[in-house]
Protein backbone atom coordinates (compact mmCIF):
# COMPACT_ATOMS: atom_id res chain seq x y z
CA UNK A 1 0.00 0.00 0.00
CA UNK A 2 1.70 3.63 -1.11
CA UNK A 3 2.15 5.34 2.00
CA UNK A 4 0.06 9.38 2.20
CA UNK A 5 2.29 12.09 3.87
CA UNK A 6 -0.95 13.17 6.53
CA UNK A 7 0.26 12.12 10.09
CA UNK A 8 3.38 10.85 9.08
CA UNK A 9 6.10 10.72 11.28
CA UNK A 10 9.33 12.08 10.97
CA UNK A 11 10.58 12.18 14.74
CA UNK A 12 12.49 8.94 14.08
CA UNK A 13 14.41 9.80 10.61
CA UNK A 14 15.30 13.02 12.58
CA UNK A 15 17.68 10.89 15.33
CA UNK A 16 19.91 9.37 12.59
CA UNK A 17 21.71 12.20 11.90
CA UNK A 18 24.80 12.10 14.02
CA UNK A 19 25.83 8.38 12.92
CA UNK A 20 27.87 9.05 9.73
CA UNK A 21 29.55 12.12 10.89
CA UNK A 22 30.81 10.09 13.94
CA UNK A 23 32.07 7.62 11.90
CA UNK A 24 33.73 10.29 9.30
CA UNK A 25 35.26 11.47 12.95
CA UNK A 26 36.71 8.17 13.93
CA UNK A 27 38.08 7.93 10.43
CA UNK A 28 40.48 10.37 11.67
CA UNK A 29 42.01 7.92 14.23
CA UNK A 30 43.47 6.24 11.06
CA UNK A 31 47.07 6.78 10.10
CA UNK A 32 46.87 9.24 8.12
CA UNK A 33 48.20 7.89 5.00
CA UNK A 34 45.26 5.16 4.80
CA UNK A 35 42.24 7.84 5.84
CA UNK A 36 39.66 7.50 3.22
CA UNK A 37 38.20 10.96 4.11
CA UNK A 38 40.38 13.69 5.83
CA UNK A 39 37.86 15.78 7.84
CA UNK A 40 39.00 17.89 11.06
CA UNK A 41 35.86 19.51 11.80
CA UNK A 42 33.37 16.10 12.20
CA UNK A 43 34.80 15.68 15.48
CA UNK A 44 34.16 19.41 16.45
CA UNK A 45 30.60 19.58 15.54
CA UNK A 46 30.14 16.52 17.22
CA UNK A 47 27.46 16.59 20.65
CA UNK A 48 29.70 16.32 23.76
CA UNK A 49 29.03 12.73 24.49
CA UNK A 50 29.88 11.69 21.08
CA UNK A 51 32.83 13.75 21.39
CA UNK A 52 33.93 11.77 24.82
CA UNK A 53 32.90 8.39 23.41
CA UNK A 54 34.88 8.92 20.42
CA UNK A 55 38.36 9.98 22.43
CA UNK A 56 38.08 6.07 23.82
CA UNK A 57 38.13 5.15 20.24
CA UNK A 58 41.68 7.07 19.67
CA UNK A 59 43.24 3.21 21.16
CA UNK A 60 43.09 0.63 18.61
CA UNK A 61 41.53 -2.01 20.80
CA UNK A 62 38.30 0.11 21.62
CA UNK A 63 37.92 1.39 17.63
CA UNK A 64 38.60 -2.39 16.67
CA UNK A 65 35.82 -3.27 19.06
CA UNK A 66 33.33 -0.88 18.23
CA UNK A 67 34.02 -1.35 14.57
CA UNK A 68 32.59 -5.25 14.59
CA UNK A 69 30.02 -3.65 16.98
CA UNK A 70 28.54 -1.61 14.26
CA UNK A 71 29.32 -4.52 11.56
CA UNK A 72 27.52 -7.08 13.65
CA UNK A 73 24.24 -4.57 13.04
CA UNK A 74 24.73 -3.73 9.39
CA UNK A 75 27.26 -5.07 7.04
CA UNK A 76 29.70 -2.24 5.58
CA UNK A 77 28.16 0.57 7.28
CA UNK A 78 31.70 1.40 8.60
CA UNK A 79 33.49 1.84 5.00
CA UNK A 80 29.53 3.33 3.45
CA UNK A 81 29.75 6.66 5.37
CA UNK A 82 33.29 7.73 4.48
CA UNK A 83 33.51 6.62 1.04
CA UNK A 84 30.05 7.87 -0.17
CA UNK A 85 31.07 11.15 1.38
CA UNK A 86 34.05 11.17 -0.31
CA UNK A 87 32.66 9.96 -3.68
CA UNK A 88 30.54 13.80 -2.74
CA UNK A 89 33.30 15.32 -2.15
CA UNK A 90 34.99 14.95 -5.05
CA UNK A 91 31.81 15.61 -7.26
CA UNK A 92 31.08 18.99 -6.18
CA UNK A 93 34.72 19.84 -5.88
CA UNK A 94 35.42 18.99 -9.95
CA UNK A 95 31.78 20.68 -10.29
CA UNK A 96 32.57 24.09 -8.36
CA UNK A 97 36.13 24.35 -10.00
CA UNK A 98 35.24 24.06 -13.37
CA UNK A 99 32.81 27.11 -12.69
CA UNK A 100 30.26 25.87 -13.85
CA UNK A 101 27.88 25.76 -10.44
CA UNK A 102 26.39 29.01 -9.13
CA UNK A 103 24.75 27.59 -5.47
CA UNK A 104 24.67 24.20 -3.76
CA UNK A 105 21.76 22.58 -1.75
CA UNK A 106 22.16 19.92 0.84
CA UNK A 107 18.86 18.53 1.12
CA UNK A 108 19.26 16.58 4.54
CA UNK A 109 22.59 17.95 5.86
CA UNK A 110 22.83 16.73 9.44
CA UNK A 111 25.87 17.12 10.62
CA UNK A 112 27.64 16.83 7.45
CA UNK A 113 30.83 19.02 7.09
CA UNK A 114 32.16 19.62 3.54
CA UNK A 115 30.35 22.94 3.22
CA UNK A 116 32.46 24.13 5.99
CA UNK A 117 35.59 22.27 5.51
CA UNK A 118 36.01 22.12 1.71
CA UNK A 119 37.99 25.64 0.06
CA UNK A 120 36.75 25.65 -3.08
CA UNK A 121 33.12 25.91 -1.87
CA UNK A 122 33.16 28.69 0.07
CA UNK A 123 32.64 31.71 -2.15
CA UNK A 124 29.06 29.67 -3.56
CA UNK A 125 25.67 30.39 -2.02
CA UNK A 126 24.97 27.13 -0.06
CA UNK A 127 21.77 25.85 1.86
CA UNK A 128 21.61 23.03 4.36
CA UNK A 129 17.89 21.73 4.42
CA UNK A 130 16.65 19.42 7.45
CA UNK A 131 14.42 19.13 9.91
CA UNK A 132 14.03 21.78 12.68
CA UNK A 133 15.90 19.66 15.49
CA UNK A 134 18.80 18.97 13.74
CA UNK A 135 19.02 22.79 11.64
CA UNK A 136 19.10 23.91 15.70
CA UNK A 137 21.62 21.64 16.79
CA UNK A 138 23.94 22.15 13.57
CA UNK A 139 23.94 26.03 14.20
CA UNK A 140 24.89 25.63 17.92
CA UNK A 141 27.75 23.14 17.01
CA UNK A 142 29.21 25.08 13.70
CA UNK A 143 29.13 28.12 15.92
CA UNK A 144 30.83 26.27 18.82
CA UNK A 145 33.55 24.93 16.11
CA UNK A 146 34.15 28.08 13.79
CA UNK A 147 33.29 30.98 16.08
CA UNK A 148 30.32 31.83 13.85
CA UNK A 149 28.49 30.72 10.79
CA UNK A 150 29.64 31.20 7.51
CA UNK A 151 28.35 33.84 5.50
CA UNK A 152 28.02 31.55 2.72
CA UNK A 153 25.80 29.13 3.89
CA UNK A 154 22.04 29.79 5.10
CA UNK A 155 20.70 26.85 7.39
CA UNK A 156 16.94 25.95 6.40
CA UNK A 157 14.19 23.88 8.72
CA UNK A 158 11.72 21.77 6.61
CA UNK A 159 9.85 18.72 6.64
CA UNK A 160 10.51 17.22 3.72
CA UNK A 161 7.33 14.78 3.76
CA UNK A 162 4.72 18.04 4.57
CA UNK A 163 6.76 20.68 3.19
CA UNK A 164 7.70 21.66 -0.28
CA UNK A 165 11.16 21.90 -1.41
CA UNK A 166 10.81 24.83 -3.68
CA UNK A 167 8.94 26.79 -1.64
CA UNK A 168 10.57 26.80 1.62
CA UNK A 169 14.11 27.27 -0.33
CA UNK A 170 12.30 30.63 -1.89
CA UNK A 171 11.60 31.85 1.37
CA UNK A 172 15.57 31.48 2.24
CA UNK A 173 16.48 33.13 -0.32
CA UNK A 174 17.10 30.35 -2.99
CA UNK A 175 15.96 31.95 -6.46
CA UNK A 176 16.32 28.60 -8.82
CA UNK A 177 18.08 30.28 -11.71
CA UNK A 178 21.49 29.00 -11.15
CA UNK A 179 23.10 25.91 -11.98
CA UNK A 180 22.85 24.04 -8.63
CA UNK A 181 24.74 21.28 -7.39
CA UNK A 182 22.42 18.96 -5.55
CA UNK A 183 23.11 16.40 -2.77
CA UNK A 184 20.77 14.30 -1.36
CA UNK A 185 22.52 11.84 1.07
CA UNK A 186 20.70 9.26 3.14
CA UNK A 187 17.35 11.05 2.91
CA UNK A 188 14.85 8.91 0.11
CA UNK A 189 14.76 5.93 2.72
CA UNK A 190 12.82 7.62 5.17
CA UNK A 191 10.48 9.79 2.38
CA UNK A 192 7.01 8.48 1.51
CA UNK A 193 6.76 7.39 -2.16
CA UNK A 194 4.66 10.75 -2.74
CA UNK A 195 7.22 13.02 -1.14
CA UNK A 196 10.24 11.50 -2.85
CA UNK A 197 8.31 12.06 -6.01
CA UNK A 198 7.80 16.03 -4.74
CA UNK A 199 11.01 16.50 -4.33
CA UNK A 200 11.92 14.94 -7.79
CA UNK A 201 9.29 17.37 -9.02
CA UNK A 202 11.45 20.71 -7.73
CA UNK A 203 15.01 18.74 -8.89
CA UNK A 204 13.05 19.05 -12.34
CA UNK A 205 12.88 22.66 -12.33
CA UNK A 206 16.60 23.17 -11.60
CA UNK A 207 18.61 24.70 -14.58
CA UNK A 208 19.96 22.75 -17.39
CA UNK A 209 23.72 21.59 -15.94
CA UNK A 210 22.63 21.17 -13.05
CA UNK A 211 24.08 18.29 -11.17
CA UNK A 212 22.83 15.99 -8.40
CA UNK A 213 24.52 13.23 -6.05
CA UNK A 214 22.45 10.87 -3.76
CA UNK A 215 22.22 7.77 -2.00
CA UNK A 216 18.94 4.84 -2.04
CA UNK A 217 18.24 1.61 -0.96
CA UNK A 218 17.31 -0.98 -2.78
CA UNK A 219 13.72 -1.96 -3.35
CA UNK A 220 13.97 -5.07 -2.66
CA UNK A 221 15.25 -4.64 1.01
CA UNK A 222 12.58 -2.39 1.44
CA UNK A 223 9.76 -4.69 0.06
CA UNK A 224 11.22 -7.40 2.04
CA UNK A 225 12.15 -9.44 -0.95
CA UNK A 226 15.72 -9.40 -0.42
CA UNK A 227 17.21 -8.58 2.95
CA UNK A 228 21.02 -9.41 1.75
CA UNK A 229 21.77 -11.15 4.76
CA UNK A 230 20.80 -8.15 7.22
CA UNK A 231 18.00 -10.00 8.38
CA UNK A 232 17.47 -7.95 12.28
CA UNK A 233 18.90 -4.80 10.51
CA UNK A 234 15.74 -4.91 8.26
CA UNK A 235 13.47 -5.94 11.22
CA UNK A 236 14.79 -2.63 13.04
CA UNK A 237 14.68 -0.27 10.72
CA UNK A 238 11.79 -1.55 8.74
CA UNK A 239 9.60 -3.51 11.61
CA UNK A 240 10.27 -1.80 14.84
CA UNK A 241 11.44 1.56 14.23
CA UNK A 242 9.30 1.98 10.70
CA UNK A 243 11.46 4.43 9.77
CA UNK A 244 12.76 3.06 5.87
CA UNK A 245 9.86 3.47 3.96
CA UNK A 246 11.10 3.62 0.03
CA UNK A 247 14.03 2.41 -1.96
CA UNK A 248 14.92 2.17 -5.93
CA UNK A 249 14.99 -0.29 -8.62
CA UNK A 250 18.75 -0.23 -10.10
CA UNK A 251 17.48 -1.07 -13.06
CA UNK A 252 15.32 1.42 -13.44
CA UNK A 253 16.81 4.52 -11.86
CA UNK A 254 18.02 5.94 -14.86
CA UNK A 255 14.41 6.05 -16.64
CA UNK A 256 13.11 7.47 -13.48
CA UNK A 257 15.98 10.20 -13.70
CA UNK A 258 14.59 10.72 -17.24
CA UNK A 259 11.21 11.36 -16.49
CA UNK A 260 12.45 14.54 -14.66
CA UNK A 261 15.12 15.88 -17.40
CA UNK A 262 18.15 13.85 -15.83
CA UNK A 263 20.75 12.30 -17.40
CA UNK A 264 21.93 9.43 -15.37
CA UNK A 265 26.24 9.36 -14.80
CA UNK A 266 27.00 7.07 -12.35
CA UNK A 267 25.30 4.66 -10.21
CA UNK A 268 27.74 2.49 -7.93
CA UNK A 269 27.33 -0.40 -6.14
CA UNK A 270 29.11 0.42 -2.42
CA UNK A 271 31.63 -2.51 -3.72
CA UNK A 272 32.79 -0.57 -6.02
CA UNK A 273 33.26 2.33 -3.95
CA UNK A 274 35.43 0.20 -1.60
CA UNK A 275 36.95 -0.75 -4.76
CA UNK A 276 37.86 3.11 -5.79
CA UNK A 277 38.46 4.20 -2.21
CA UNK A 278 39.47 2.20 0.30
CA UNK A 279 41.65 -0.81 -1.77
CA UNK A 280 44.29 1.40 -3.12
CA UNK A 281 44.93 2.16 0.31
CA UNK A 282 45.25 -1.30 1.57
CA UNK A 283 42.08 -1.15 3.68
CA UNK A 284 39.97 -4.64 2.58
CA UNK A 285 37.18 -3.31 4.51
CA UNK A 286 33.22 -5.23 4.03
CA UNK A 287 30.96 -3.26 1.61
CA UNK A 288 27.07 -2.15 2.27
CA UNK A 289 24.84 -4.38 -0.43
CA UNK A 290 21.48 -2.62 0.76
CA UNK A 291 22.53 1.08 -0.82
CA UNK A 292 24.03 2.49 -3.83
CA UNK A 293 25.34 5.98 -4.64
CA UNK A 294 24.53 7.73 -8.30
CA UNK A 295 25.53 10.78 -9.78
CA UNK A 296 23.29 12.84 -12.63
CA UNK A 297 22.95 15.72 -14.42
CA UNK A 298 20.03 18.01 -15.71
CA UNK A 299 19.67 17.80 -19.13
Amino acid sequence: MTQTNEDFDTSGAAQTGTGPTFLVAMEQHEPSEQRIIHDDLAEKVLPGGARFFLKLLRFSPFRRWFTNFSEKRIEGVSSAFVCRKRYIDEAIVTAVEKGSMGAIVNLGAALDTRLYRLPALALVPAWEMDQLVNIEAKQKEIQNALGQMPSHVTLVPINFVTQDVSTVLKEHGYTGDQKTFFIWEAVSQYLTESAVHQTFDFFAKAPSGSQLTFTYVLKDFIDGQNLYGQDSFYEQVIGKDKIWHFGFDPAAVADFLSEYGWRLIEDLSYEELNNRYAKPLGRDLPYMKIERMVYAEKR
